[in-house]
Protein backbone atom coordinates (compact mmCIF):
# COMPACT_ATOMS: atom_id res chain seq x y z
CA UNK A 1 0.00 0.00 0.00
CA UNK A 2 1.36 3.34 -0.89
CA UNK A 3 1.74 6.19 1.53
CA UNK A 4 -1.22 8.89 0.65
CA UNK A 5 0.85 12.05 -0.78
CA UNK A 6 1.40 14.80 2.07
CA UNK A 7 -0.93 17.53 2.11
CA UNK A 8 0.76 21.21 2.08
CA UNK A 9 0.21 24.91 0.93
CA UNK A 10 0.08 23.46 -2.91
CA UNK A 11 -3.20 21.32 -2.05
CA UNK A 12 -4.35 23.92 0.22
CA UNK A 13 -4.19 26.37 -2.31
CA UNK A 14 -6.09 24.35 -4.84
CA UNK A 15 -8.47 24.11 -2.09
CA UNK A 16 -9.07 27.41 -2.12
CA UNK A 17 -9.20 27.97 -5.73
CA UNK A 18 -11.98 24.83 -5.92
CA UNK A 19 -14.41 26.82 -3.82
CA UNK A 20 -13.46 30.32 -5.98
CA UNK A 21 -14.10 28.28 -9.18
CA UNK A 22 -18.42 28.46 -8.25
CA UNK A 23 -17.76 32.52 -9.76
CA UNK A 24 -14.82 32.41 -11.62
CA UNK A 25 -14.25 29.45 -13.32
CA UNK A 26 -11.23 31.23 -15.72
CA UNK A 27 -9.72 32.69 -13.46
CA UNK A 28 -9.58 29.68 -11.44
CA UNK A 29 -8.69 27.52 -13.94
CA UNK A 30 -5.56 29.91 -15.23
CA UNK A 31 -4.38 29.66 -11.26
CA UNK A 32 -4.66 25.79 -11.59
CA UNK A 33 -2.52 25.85 -14.59
CA UNK A 34 0.01 27.89 -12.82
CA UNK A 35 0.05 25.64 -10.20
CA UNK A 36 0.65 23.17 -12.49
CA UNK A 37 -1.79 20.98 -11.42
CA UNK A 38 -4.87 19.01 -13.41
CA UNK A 39 -8.25 18.95 -12.27
CA UNK A 40 -8.39 15.78 -10.95
CA UNK A 41 -5.64 16.75 -8.05
CA UNK A 42 -7.28 19.62 -7.59
CA UNK A 43 -11.11 17.41 -6.65
CA UNK A 44 -8.62 15.30 -4.85
CA UNK A 45 -7.38 17.86 -3.04
CA UNK A 46 -10.80 18.92 -1.70
CA UNK A 47 -11.94 15.71 -1.04
CA UNK A 48 -8.55 15.13 1.11
CA UNK A 49 -9.33 18.90 3.11
CA UNK A 50 -13.20 17.97 3.41
CA UNK A 51 -11.93 14.25 4.57
CA UNK A 52 -9.92 16.67 7.54
CA UNK A 53 -12.58 18.96 7.97
CA UNK A 54 -15.07 16.50 8.51
CA UNK A 55 -12.88 13.77 10.70
CA UNK A 56 -14.60 13.06 14.18
CA UNK A 57 -11.33 12.84 15.53
CA UNK A 58 -9.34 15.16 13.61
CA UNK A 59 -7.02 17.94 14.29
CA UNK A 60 -8.52 21.22 15.18
CA UNK A 61 -9.08 23.95 13.17
CA UNK A 62 -5.63 26.06 14.40
CA UNK A 63 -3.31 22.15 14.26
CA UNK A 64 -4.61 21.46 10.90
CA UNK A 65 -3.24 24.74 9.27
CA UNK A 66 0.18 24.41 11.00
CA UNK A 67 0.38 20.91 9.92
CA UNK A 68 -0.77 21.85 6.29
CA UNK A 69 1.13 25.42 5.82
CA UNK A 70 3.54 25.05 8.63
CA UNK A 71 4.68 27.66 10.93
CA UNK A 72 3.06 31.39 10.17
CA UNK A 73 5.19 33.73 8.72
CA UNK A 74 3.78 36.43 11.38
CA UNK A 75 1.61 36.03 14.74
CA UNK A 76 0.52 39.44 15.99
CA UNK A 77 -2.15 40.34 19.30
CA UNK A 78 -5.28 42.25 18.36
CA UNK A 79 -7.73 43.65 20.01
CA UNK A 80 -11.55 42.84 18.63
CA UNK A 81 -14.16 44.96 21.04
CA UNK A 82 -13.37 43.58 24.40
CA UNK A 83 -11.44 40.36 23.15
CA UNK A 84 -7.82 40.03 22.32
CA UNK A 85 -6.96 37.35 19.55
CA UNK A 86 -3.91 36.08 17.82
CA UNK A 87 -3.87 36.74 13.61
CA UNK A 88 -1.99 34.06 12.09
CA UNK A 89 -0.50 34.62 8.61
CA UNK A 90 0.70 32.46 6.10
CA UNK A 91 2.12 33.36 2.44
CA UNK A 92 0.87 31.59 -0.52
CA UNK A 93 3.14 31.59 -3.88
CA UNK A 94 -0.13 31.97 -5.82
CA UNK A 95 -0.81 34.95 -3.80
CA UNK A 96 2.23 36.78 -3.20
CA UNK A 97 0.80 40.09 -1.63
CA UNK A 98 -1.96 38.25 -0.12
CA UNK A 99 -1.43 36.11 3.45
CA UNK A 100 -3.86 33.60 4.55
CA UNK A 101 -4.63 34.94 7.58
CA UNK A 102 -6.38 32.76 10.68
CA UNK A 103 -7.81 34.56 14.07
CA UNK A 104 -7.22 32.44 16.91
CA UNK A 105 -9.59 33.72 20.17
CA UNK A 106 -8.67 32.56 23.61
CA UNK A 107 -8.48 28.60 24.18
CA UNK A 108 -7.25 28.31 20.57
CA UNK A 109 -10.69 28.72 18.51
CA UNK A 110 -10.50 29.74 15.38
CA UNK A 111 -13.00 32.45 14.67
CA UNK A 112 -12.10 33.71 10.81
CA UNK A 113 -9.86 32.25 8.20
CA UNK A 114 -9.27 34.25 5.05
CA UNK A 115 -6.88 36.11 2.48
CA UNK A 116 -5.62 39.49 3.21
CA UNK A 117 -3.16 42.03 2.33
CA UNK A 118 0.17 41.02 3.18
CA UNK A 119 1.71 43.92 5.56
CA UNK A 120 3.27 47.08 4.30
CA UNK A 121 2.26 46.38 0.71
CA UNK A 122 -0.16 48.82 -0.43
CA UNK A 123 -3.65 48.06 -1.65
CA UNK A 124 -5.18 48.63 -4.73
CA UNK A 125 -6.97 52.46 -5.00
CA UNK A 126 -10.76 51.46 -4.60
CA UNK A 127 -12.74 54.38 -5.60
CA UNK A 128 -15.70 53.72 -7.46
CA UNK A 129 -17.66 50.18 -7.93
CA UNK A 130 -16.01 50.06 -11.36
CA UNK A 131 -12.31 49.93 -9.34
CA UNK A 132 -13.86 46.19 -8.04
CA UNK A 133 -11.94 43.40 -9.79
CA UNK A 134 -12.43 39.88 -9.47
CA UNK A 135 -9.39 38.93 -7.13
CA UNK A 136 -8.18 42.69 -6.90
CA UNK A 137 -9.08 43.22 -3.00
CA UNK A 138 -9.57 41.40 -0.07
CA UNK A 139 -12.91 42.11 2.72
CA UNK A 140 -11.27 44.25 4.44
CA UNK A 141 -10.12 46.60 1.36
CA UNK A 142 -13.55 46.93 -0.13
CA UNK A 143 -15.27 47.66 3.60
CA UNK A 144 -12.29 50.39 4.82
CA UNK A 145 -12.59 51.91 1.31
CA UNK A 146 -16.62 51.92 0.59
CA UNK A 147 -18.36 54.61 3.35
CA UNK A 148 -21.24 52.37 5.72
CA UNK A 149 -20.25 49.13 4.16
CA UNK A 150 -22.44 46.81 5.67
CA UNK A 151 -21.34 42.83 5.89
CA UNK A 152 -24.43 40.25 4.87
CA UNK A 153 -24.39 37.04 4.90
CA UNK A 154 -22.39 34.76 2.74
CA UNK A 155 -24.03 31.95 0.82
CA UNK A 156 -21.19 29.03 2.44
CA UNK A 157 -19.00 29.33 5.15
CA UNK A 158 -15.61 30.55 3.15
CA UNK A 159 -17.66 33.07 1.44
CA UNK A 160 -18.95 37.14 3.00
CA UNK A 161 -20.49 39.26 1.25
CA UNK A 162 -21.00 43.18 1.62
CA UNK A 163 -23.55 45.54 0.76
CA UNK A 164 -22.15 49.15 -0.80
CA UNK A 165 -23.40 52.20 -2.35
CA UNK A 166 -21.10 53.50 -5.00
CA UNK A 167 -20.32 56.91 -4.33
CA UNK A 168 -20.00 58.04 -7.72
CA UNK A 169 -23.68 57.05 -9.25
CA UNK A 170 -25.15 56.05 -5.22
CA UNK A 171 -26.01 52.63 -6.85
CA UNK A 172 -26.02 49.95 -4.67
CA UNK A 173 -24.05 46.70 -4.49
CA UNK A 174 -23.62 43.25 -3.16
CA UNK A 175 -19.98 42.82 -3.10
CA UNK A 176 -19.10 38.80 -3.21
CA UNK A 177 -16.05 37.51 -1.29
CA UNK A 178 -14.52 33.42 -1.42
CA UNK A 179 -11.57 33.29 1.49
CA UNK A 180 -11.77 36.86 1.46
CA UNK A 181 -10.78 37.64 -1.89
CA UNK A 182 -13.28 39.63 -4.11
CA UNK A 183 -15.66 37.20 -6.56
CA UNK A 184 -18.03 39.23 -8.37
CA UNK A 185 -19.83 42.56 -7.68
CA UNK A 186 -23.57 42.18 -7.95
CA UNK A 187 -26.92 44.59 -8.03
CA UNK A 188 -28.28 45.25 -4.92
CA UNK A 189 -31.33 46.33 -2.65
CA UNK A 190 -30.09 46.44 0.16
Amino acid sequence: MTAPTPFGPLEFQLVLLRRMADHQPGLAEDARHELSASLAEMREANRRWQAMVRAPRGRGALRRYRSVLGEPETSVHRTVGDLTCDALRWPLPLWPDLRFEVMVGPGGAVWNEWLVRAPGLPGPQLRTAGDLRPWSCTVDEVARAFEGARPMEGSAPTRWALALTDPADGRRYVAEFTWGLLQRLLPGTA
